[in-house]
């Protein structure tokens, strides 16, 4: 246990989901306990590890689970069945304004997710400098939070975030609220931290990060961790996941794909005619009647040929 940072065994997290408030009060008051609610479950049996030092990459779909599961790691909820292990201090990016008062400015603010964190005021007094200078939002520090830009929201909240001396940083997607430069910044801080042995844990919807920065990758659908490995096998699995996959839909037929060039993919709904496949250079014009006109390029930054998955929808 000593190299591994967090532990995950058969994690599970259900809600029960009242028609309304009578319902519930109904169930709370029945003599039989009857129920009258119905059981949703957000996280499936899940287990994974993850080694210090580590960064690993968190995808799936809107709804997935995948804030469920940060959560549960956190210790912000509890779970219905299954255990979590850390070994380490968290700081956690959840969600964008999680933590902070709105009525409360940028300073005040610092101090008190310090405290939260276990700091007394003079070590977060040693601290302020390089929370303010890395969040670099200038006299804005001083103004109220709910004056923020989301921008400057995450700025901060990251900054705060990566300042406390944390072995284990999680950031729900909120790095997709910045901007370019900042998000590079961002990412130089997660290679500092690697290389201080320290864990990273981060959700997001770009393939590019994941294979860029990470170690391994897992893969969410549905409640179900439905893969773990190589980050670029993952985000792979992902696009399939998205695009859908299977013979008996119509769609994109399998194609080949390197960097540096696009496929034009048209598809003529109406005639039901079979999928004509042209190579072109990127970003050159396209021309035709199709219905469907659909340009892609490969995750990452490799030469090696993928393949374009079946579209499960077409309108």
């Amino acid at each position: 246990m000593n190299d591994i940072a967090i532990k995950v065994e058969r994690l599970s997290k259900s809600y029960k989901m009242y028609p309304s408030p009578t319902e519930r009060l109904k169930e709370m008051l029945h003599p039989f306990g009857k129920k009258y609610h119905q059981e949703f479950q957000a996280l499936r049996d899940v287990s994974f590890e993850v080694k210090k030092g580590e960064c690993i990459g968190i995808l799936g779909r809107n709804g997935s689970g995948k804030s469920t599961l940060l959560q549960l790691l956190c210790g912000v909820l509890p779970p219905t069945e299954g255990t979590v292990k850390v070994n380490g201090r968290i700081s956690a990016l959840l969600e964008l304004g999680a933590g902070f008062s709105p009525q409360f400015t940028g300073r005040e603010n610092v101090y008190m997710n310090g405290a939260i964190m276990g700091f007394t005021k003079e070590e977060m007094d040693d601290r302020f400098d390089a929370i303010a200078g890395f969040a670099d939002i200038g006299e804005f520090i001083d103004q109220p939070v709910r004056t923020y830009s989301s921008g400057m929201y995450v700025r901060l909240a990251f900054s705060v975030a990566i300042n406390v001396d944390p072995d284990i940083l999680i950031v729900d997607e909120a790095l997709a609220v910045g901007d370019a430069k900042y998000q590079a910044k961002c990412f130089r801080k997660f290679e500092e931290f690697k290389k201080k042995n320290k864990t990273i844990l981060f959700v997001t919807h770009s393939t590019e990060q994941i294979v860029r920065h990470c170690d391994k990758a897992i893969l969410i659908n549905d409640g179900k961790k439905v893969s773990e490995g190589k980050p670029r096998d993952i985000s792979n699995h992902y696009m399939d996941l998205l695009f859908g996959r299977g013979t008996e839909r119509t769609g994109f037929e399998i194609g080949e794909m390197q960097t540096g060039t696009s496929y034009n993919l048209n598809y003529n709904q109406a005639s039901n005619k079979k999928l004509q496949q042209k190579r072109v250079p990127m970003g050159q014009p396209q021309r035709g009647d199709s219905r469907l006109s659909c340009c892609k390029r490969l995750v990452g930054r490799s030469n090696s040929v993928q393949n374009i998955r079946r579209f499960s929808s077409l309108s």
